[in-house]
């Protein structure tokens, strides 16, 4: 492979945990387009990146970026499972139960010195560290401005020294300050505490990791958890890690770019947005906490990741979506009499609100429970649940839909759950009165779409689909020239 994507520094990468290697490998496997003619960040790049996706289903590499000379940047780089897999090593029908089981042997980061860490190449310390360098696109068409939506907020607790990291949008509002968007979760709480000493937060913004490092940063776990420990687990080696130049944070020694600050303590708050959020619909204008750049390390040939994220298909649903698919693995292994569950699959194109359940269910009641289970899970953006059968492929909306339409007993079969805390981000679900925006109360609601229980075969049998004869045994190849 040439260009862009070849290291063009003397490190010794026989141990490879970087972007890099990650694009180079889809690129072999035909799922990553280049595009030579020079594009721009603000009128055109997403539009081409986002189209790639959604009409060819291929990734985009970008090697001429109008106003950002020397810039590679790519995109739509996880949108799929396959693409997940490629990136983690992993057999895609194993995806779920590989990832589960890797997570639960974490591994501890190592650190390495400056001389063996490309993400030192360049130091831009200071007045030298300018944002508008980036190749930071705008998005979606009402957005307020570029955003940075790539990078992974590397924080420790003061109390404690444990990492975090955790995903931050953040839209430049000059050379070097930006938004930063932080919901009540793990970022916030470290947050509060360093505002509670009169103190910044110092926080390393870091933007081209390995699929394991980002995968991580979006999976939600327990506080005090260092999420860097289970990107260990999932490459199956310790992450390489460098200290930043101005700050006490240690950052991927083979990341792309990272952006070093602090977060403007003391709940300050200036105007943002709007943004093209994950739900497919805009966040309105509002006010973010604060970022101020202290230096900027990276590559010498940097690679900019600039994520999509707005209405879907997007690596941004796929991400958060992957992390769901698997901790509701998880989750619905515990439901009581065990299921028969063949597959769980969040919806891309539902803004991540929606969840499906491939399901054999063995008695009359059971996909029920397993719809009530899916919807009080680990994460809040579920507030559909269907349930469908063995039959039925529960990524493809055209056999999930038929199922709904011939398998689905309204009155019976659709139950509606009132008055539960739904996903921060739904527009439709009214915002709880005397709170702040992310918290919602809406309605969720179950499909069951399965057929009667294997106890009822004469019943089953009648909603079987009507295929054509020896449709399993034919191979299109056969008789294709």
């Amino acid at each position: 492979m040439t260009g862009n994507m070849e290291p063009k520094h003397g490190f010794d990468h026989s141990d490879d945990q970087s972007f890099r290697s990650f694009l180079r490998a889809l690129e072999e496997q035909g799922e990553l387009i280049r595009f030579a003619k020079p594009v721009d960040p603000v009128r055109n790049m997403a539009a081409v990146e986002w189209k790639t996706y959604n009409e060819l289903g291929k990734s985009s590499l970008f090697t001429s970026i109008e106003g950002h000379p020397g810039w590679t940047a790519c995109s739509q780089i996880v949108a799929d499972r396959r693409k997940w897999a490629i990136g983690l090593g992993i057999e895609e029908d194993r995806l779920l139960d590989e990832i589960h089981a890797r997570i639960g042997k974490p591994v501890r980061a190592v650190q390495v010195g400056a001389a063996q860490a490309p993400v030192k190449e360049i130091k831009l310390i200071g007045k030298d560290a300018d944002l508008n360098d980036l190749p930071a696109m705008k998005v979606s068409e009402r957005d307020g401005g570029r955003f940075i939506a790539s990078g992974i907020a590397f924080v420790k607790d003061p109390d404690t020294g444990i990492g975090n990291m955790s995903l931050h949008r953040q839209q430049i509002m000059g050379r070097d300050k930006t938004g930063f968007v932080m919901l009540p979760r793990h970022a916030r709480r470290i947050y509060d505490k360093y505002s509670a000493r009169g103190e910044a937060t110092p926080v390393a913004m870091v933007i081209g990791v390995h699929p394991a490092i980002w995968f991580s940063a979006g999976f939600t776990t327990g506080f005090g958890l260092d999420e860097l420990d289970l990107a260990g687990g999932l490459l199956q080696r310790p992450v390489r890690t460098v200290k930043c130049e101005t700050i006490d944070v240690d950052v991927p020694a083979d990341a792309e770019i990272v952006l070093e600050g602090e977060l403007v303590p003391h709940n300050h708050l200036e105007p943002e947005g709007p943004f093209g959020e994950v739900t497919g619909t805009y966040a309105d204008p509002g006010e973010a906490h604060v970022f101020r750049l202290k230096a900027i390390t990276r590559r010498r040939d940097p690679i900019y990741y600039a994520l999509h994220c707005g209405f879907p298909a997007t690596d941004t649903q796929s991400t958060t979506g992957l992390g769901i698919e698997v901790a509701l693995a998880e989750h619905l292994r515990k439901v009581d009499g065990g299921l028969d569950l063949l597959d769980i699959r969040c919806l891309t194109v539902s803004g991540l609100m929606m969840v499906v359940l491939k399901m054999r269910p063995r008695v009359e009641g059971q996909a029920r429970i397993a719809l009530m289970a899916a919807l009080s899970g680990p994460y809040q953006q579920p507030k559909v649940a269907v349930a469908v059968d063995d039959d039925i492929d529960a990524s493809d909306l055209r056999q999930i839909i038929w199922s709904i339409t011939t398998r689905v007993h309204a009155e019976r079969d659709v139950i509606m759950i009132p008055g539960a805390k739904v996903f921060g981000l739904d527009n439709i679900s009214p915002v709880v009165p005397g709170v702040e925006a992310f918290q919602r109360v809406g309605t969720k609601w179950m499909i069951d779409a399965t057929k009667p229980a294997v106890t009822m075969p004469a019943q089953r049998a009648r909603f079987d689909m009507a295929l054509p004869p020896n449709y399993s045994s034919v191979d299109l190849r056969d008789f294709l020239p």
